[in-house]
């Protein structure tokens, strides 16, 4: 069998970091070594001269960038192609560099993982490539997710939206229907990360500045902290292609709100309040429910522990090995 090599670099690079470090902490593959930025579009002539003269090796990239050419045979993964298909984060350049580079590494590569089978969809019918070359590995949750442990000890009730700025993330559709929802005074919405001044103006203008709080840079091991302690979990993104923090939510035993869009409602697979994130009436309704309604709460929380089981760093490092072995 040939050495796996893995590229090591995504670490603290957010899922697909994640991704990359559960799984390797379970398939313990030996570091490629390779260096500079992995999302760099400058890698693939990196990678190239890296790997042009290695024989007898499998590259791994829990990456989306493959090598121009590589003298050992390579598995790629892309989790989403949202790069292309969302227009606030493409441009010419992207789509000029994933035709050159990404589609040719993924016509040349011996498989793609992907995350889900909305991902998977995608890159079958933008790669053209065989349907059995492309592979649905999932993700998984982290054991620390959990209902039972600490919590962050915020004075106040909280709904959670596990976020960043980018604007495929919805956050001023989030703003709006929180806003609208007319909740109780002492209910806050609570992001992670830092505002910046887009969303902070958004605040300003519905009047809500003593409502939201950012929780400013998060720890990973402080993440379930915030998880548990929450009242429910908002994530009404426009597009994932998975979207991790529905399944640490569940496992943290919080009810989610969630898209029932791209990849979210396959993953959140009946467990979760499922919305339209174009409409913000129906979101600023399944917030208001989940705030009033404990039967709902209850059976949401309930689905979404048993949902989460489902999923597992050990079923997807499972699935990687026996393809990557299969090389």
């Amino acid at each position: 069998m040939k050495k796996i090599l893995i590229d090591n670099r995504w670490s603290g690079t957010g899922g697909i970091g994640t991704f990359a470090h559960e799984t390797n902490k379970i398939n313990c593959y030996d570091n490629a070594y390779f260096t500079g930025k992995p999302y760099s579009p400058l890698d693939a002539i990196r990678l190239t001269l890296k790997t042009a003269f290695t024989r007898n090796k499998v590259f791994f990239f829990p990456g989306y960038i493959p090598p121009l050419y590589s003298g050992s045979p390579y598995v790629i993964t892309i989790h989403d192609l949202n790069h292309l298909d969302r227009k606030e984060n493409s441009s010419l350049l992207k789509r000029i560099f994933y035709r050159l580079v990404i589609m040719r590494g993924c016509k040349k590569a011996k498989y793609i993982f992907t995350v889900s089978e909305f991902s998977k969809t995608r890159i079958i019918d933008w790669a053209g490539v065989r349907e059995d070359k492309v592979i649905n590995v999932g993700n998984g949750v982290s054991d620390a997710f959990s209902p039972e442990g600490d919590e962050m000890g915020y004075p106040f009730e909280y709904i959670l939206c596990v976020s960043n700025r980018k604007a495929h993330k919805n956050e001023i559709g989030t703003l709006e229907a929180f806003k609208k929802a007319e909740l109780p005074g002492s209910l806050k919405l609570v992001f992670t990360g830092k505002e910046n001044e887009f969303v902070k103006r958004k605040i300003k203008e519905l009047g809500i500045e003593d409502k939201v709080i950012f929780t400013g840079f998060i720890e990973q091991e402080e993440l379930p902290k915030i998880y548990r302690g929450a009242k429910a979990l908002i994530f009404v993104s426009f597009y994932e292609g998975f979207g991790l923090p529905v399944l640490e939510a569940m496992a943290s035993g919080v009810p989610v709100i969630t898209s029932s869009t791209s990849s979210l409602g396959e993953i959140a697979g009946g467990a979760a309040y499922l919305v339209n994130p174009e409409d913000v009436n129906e979101i600023s309704k399944a917030i208001y429910d989940i705030n009033n309604d404990e039967r709902l709460r209850n059976d949401l929380i309930n689905k979404g522990l048993l949902q989460s089981k489902n999923y597992s760093w050990e079923k997807t490092a499972y699935k990687i090995d026996s393809h990557l072995s299969s090389i």
